[in-house]
């Protein structure tokens, strides 16, 4: 019989991996928090609609890696439906938004959420076919201030303090403008142009995408093609006086805060929601496929899904790739208990875990051995997965006072139970 494994493209996150998995997810709801985000939990399979419709059909997303399916009915008055795993959560925040008219409140809704996405995609380093997303949405009624550059700058700099508070040095922000949805039929005309007569020297999904969705050429990772990227019209030369003018006040913003950036005049992203700013922190330790995480505004989102104009600004980072980020700029090592207690005889287990409980509660990460060890093996044990090992015989439990050996130091001292801290 075969041995059963995890799918191709998914795995196992295991201690002590998780530990850190923990750590990152515990920082962005500490810094998110600060900023007044709330969290939201959407599920995890939708209507196949709201992707085809929010995301774009074209998109090799939507065409080429959603995980779909009937869901046939189970009685009469049920209709079949298309099911499919989401391969983003942006569409099922403003989904959820407008489901439950959140914008009725005339407030601004600021919402963040950590869970698994879903694409069919060739697995390869930091990239999953079930990968996780951090990722948080600021939408609302324009009453609110939803179209505001203020709030394209504020998540930007939420993103620079989540980094830092992180640890992680030498990312870079990219930023663009890819215009309203009056610039953009403008720019896709030239573009579209400028392709024909050098399509054919490009790659096959470059060569369907200036016939469907030129916009998609800009956001190709195929290094045979760039040169041919690189000298296609670029969009800021097509913006209307509005979209300038937006687009000059997040930098104006970014400046007086102090984030960095650059300016990417070929940086489009790979959903057709996107408008006005678009941006991605990038980070050199990740190689080609150097993203970090990304976001944009999505001005039309709610409207191309039947819901009321809400203008609207997000990301997602990619927490798998960020994770290897933080294990490449610094070893992964085991998280090490407090202490390790080592019951002297099978008489003292009962104590032993009294013991624990007492420590645990004071808020001290404890592991318990087991009085059927030999000594030897309880400090070997011990010297793995504790900074210190109590030894608890009869003497010790009863007069109270602790054998403690500190592997650091190899110090070993005589400690009032009450003390133990």
């Amino acid at each position: 019989m075969s041995t059963l494994k995890a799918v191709r493209g998914t795995r196992d996150l295991l201690p002590p991996e998780t530990e850190l998995w923990n750590h990152v997810e515990a920082t962005a709801r500490r810094v998110f928090s600060r900023y007044n985000f709330g969290e939201i939990r959407t599920p995890v399979f939708e209507d196949t609609n709201l992707f085809a419709r929010g995301v774009g059909e074209e998109t090799d997303i939507v065409s080429k890696e959603m995980y779909t399916w009937e869901d046939r009915a189970r009685a009469q008055s049920e209709k079949q439906q298309s099911l499919t795993l989401r391969p983003e959560n942006t569409a099922g925040v403003v989904r959820a938004y407008i489901e439950h008219k959140l914008g009725d409140t005339g407030l601004l809704q600021k919402l963040f959420y950590i869970g698994p996405q879903f694409r069919r995609e060739r697995p390869q380093k930091g990239r999953y076919r079930q990968f996780w997303q951090i990722g948080a949405e600021v939408i609302g009624p324009v009453s609110a201030g939803s179209e505001s550059p203020l709030r394209d700058a504020e998540i930007l700099e939420m993103l620079a303090t989540f980094l830092t508070e992180l640890g992680i040095e030498g990312w870079t922000l990219e930023i663009n403008s890819v215009g309203s949805a009056t610039d953009r039929p403008r720019y896709v005309a030239a573009l579209r142009e400028a392709l024909a007569p050098v399509k054919h020297l490009m790659c096959e999904d470059n060569q369907r995408r200036a016939e469907t969705n030129p916009l998609r050429v800009l956001d190709s990772k195929d290094p045979n093609d760039q040169e041919i990227i690189n000298n296609l019209p670029k969009i800021a030369d097509y913006l209307d006086e509005d979209s300038k003018a937006h687009f000059a006040q997040v930098l104006a913003a970014l400046d007086a805060c102090g984030v960095p950036y650059r300016v990417n005049p070929r940086l489009v992203r790979g959903l057709d929601y996107y408008t006005r700013t678009t941006f991605e922190f990038t980070h050199g330790g990740l190689g080609a496929q150097n993203a970090l995480l990304g976001g944009g505004r999505y001005d039309g989102l709610s409207e191309n899904i039947g819901g009321p104009k809400a203008p609207g600004i997000g990301f997602a980072i990619g927490e798998d790739r960020l994770i290897l980020t933080l294990q490449a700029a610094q070893e992964q090592t085991a998280t090490l208990a407090d202490y390790y207690i080592a019951p002297l005889s099978i008489t003292q287990n009962p104590a032993a875990l009294e013991l624990a409980k007492e420590l645990r509660r004071k808020g001290l990460r404890v592991e318990l051995g087991d009085g059927s060890f030999r000594l030897k093996k309880s400090f070997e044990l011990a010297n793995k997965l504790a900074k210190k090992i109590i030894l608890l015989g009869e003497d010790e439990a009863s007069t109270g006072i602790l054998t403690v050996k500190d592997f650091a130091t190899a110090e070993q001292t005589k400690v009032p139970r009450a003390e133990i801290g």
